[in-house]
């Protein structure tokens, strides 16, 4: 038993070591990060996301998403892990990020915005909110989110930011001629 013990303590550490900090509205304009900056930070999901449409008869060819049978209709689903990592292709406009969990595919990203009663965390945006579910475009399709994961929000690796932050040069002095 003590074995086992003195085996996964290490790797307990090791995995608290990287810790995410929420994406946040202050965060943003305390680094003052230009859209340039934006684009060469790694973002990370905060937690489970699925996206879901419901099919017709004539849309059977599914590229990426997988199909499943709801109350006997047919489902595609886009499913994005929590920690997926993603990165920011553009921002349309102040306080509003693409960012795309995708590989080699910018027409696929969803969009984040600062909510306020998440103190400012940048949280997923939909077209429409109802009770139940959202609605968001993904790859110029409709799909639908469930209500419990609206709150699916951007996280970053705050220490490896800073870390990359830093510029140093040491300089050499001045003499006269």
């Amino acid at each position: 038993m003590t074995r086992w013990i003195v085996f996964l303590l290490p790797l307990l550490l090791l995995a608290s070591c990287t810790s995410y900090t929420p994406f946040t509205e202050r965060l943003y304009a305390e680094y003052d990060w230009t859209e340039r900056e934006l684009k060469r930070i790694q973002f990370y999901l905060s937690k489970d996301l699925v996206l879901r449409r419901e099919l017709s008869g004539s849309q059977s060819r599914i590229e990426r998403g997988e199909i499943k049978v709801v109350d006997g209709r047919r489902v595609e689903e886009i499913v994005f892990r929590k920690n997926t990592p993603g990165l920011v292709l553009f921002s349309p406009k102040p306080n509003r990020l693409a960012v795309s969990f995708e590989e080699r595919d910018n027409d696929r990203y969803l969009m984040f915005g600062p909510n306020p009663r998440e103190d400012g965390q940048y949280v997923l945006l939909a077209s429409d909110w109802k009770r139940d579910y959202g609605t968001v475009t993904y790859d110029g399709r409709a799909y639908y989110v469930d209500a419990r994961q609206a709150m699916a929000g951007l996280k970053v690796d705050l220490k490896k930011i800073e870390d990359v932050r830093v510029k140093s040069r040491r300089a050499k002095g001045r003499r006269i001629d």
